[in-house]
């Protein structure tokens, strides 16, 4: 008898962009030691938490979520903050959407909770409170939504978002989940992928290639903003030649819609 599927547990990614002159984006490398893409190349992001669904986030915000939308949105904040450094907030006293996000000098002065928000020792609720900032969640633009296949061991209920990054905030990796954090032209990392230089999964490749088909932060935002997200849900099949594959849906728009299983086989370790 089979076993059922794993549940897959709410998580979320986000796309770090800025110009340089061309439209670049964030990428970290994960630890080896990792159990899930040890080593690949991916987009800050993780699991949510209870804290990240807290209503308390509803008055500490800008814009207007609940519920899952509200803990995914946050998660992604508090990953980009975790494992980058990248704060998505402004000043309580300068609150509303179109308003500027806070500084270099409020972001890197917050360097040394990084770690203890990440290992829940402390509440990211609270630095944000003592530390007068509200989230800008109104900043990310949703841009995908992927689940991990039923035959996976660990499964995720991924929404990835785009959002641009404040002007002189500076990004680097946390030094636990991850070792490196580059700024890449999406195309660059695709054909880093493509020679060997790095590991790049499945969904990444896919949101890495249609965020490429823009060349400046504004056009992405102003695009992707409109545009409905169609969900992910790799299926198992076979290819034309009869090769084991997965499949995901034409409409989702991705640049291509089948994936040899041999090259998602050992994405995790357990």
């Amino acid at each position: 008898m089979n076993e059922p599927a794993a549940a897959p547990k709410l998580s979320s990614t986000i796309l770090l962009l800025r110009d340089n002159p061309r439209l670049e984006v964030l990428m970290v490398k994960r630890h080896y030691e990792i159990d899930f893409a040890a080593g690949a190349l991916v987009f800050p992001g993780g699991k949510t938490n209870e804290e990240d669904a807290s209503e308390a986030w509803i008055e500490l915000s800008d814009g207007d979520f609940h519920g899952p939308e509200l803990a995914a949105r946050v998660g992604a904040v508090r990953e980009a903050f975790e494992e980058s450094g990248i704060l998505l907030a402004r000043k309580i006293g300068e609150r509303g959407p179109g308003k500027p996000l806070v500084d270099a000098k409020l972001a890197a002065s917050l360097e040394a909770h990084r770690g203890p928000v990440d290992r829940q020792e402390e509440s990211f609720v609270e630095l944000a409170r003592k530390n007068g900032f509200v989230l800008a969640l109104d900043t990310l633009v949703y841009f995908g939504h992927w689940i991990t296949p039923t035959m996976m061991p660990k499964r995720f209920d991924t929404h990835f978002y785009l959002a641009p990054t404040p002007p002189q905030q500076l990004a680097t990796h946390d030094g636990r989940e991850t070792t490196e954090a580059v700024w890449l032209e999406p195309q660059e990392a695709l054909d880093m992928a493509e020679d060997g230089r790095a590991t790049v999964i499945f969904p990444t490749r896919m949101n890495l290639g249609k965020l490429g088909e823009c060349a400046q932060v504004a056009a992405a935002v102003s695009r992707f903003a409109t545009e409905s997200v169609v969900t992910v849900l790799p299926v198992v099949g076979k290819d034309e030649m009869g090769n084991p594959c997965l499949h995901i849906p034409a409409e989702a728009g991705y640049m291509q819609t089948t994936e040899p299983i041999e090259r998602v086989a050992n994405v995790a370790k357990r």
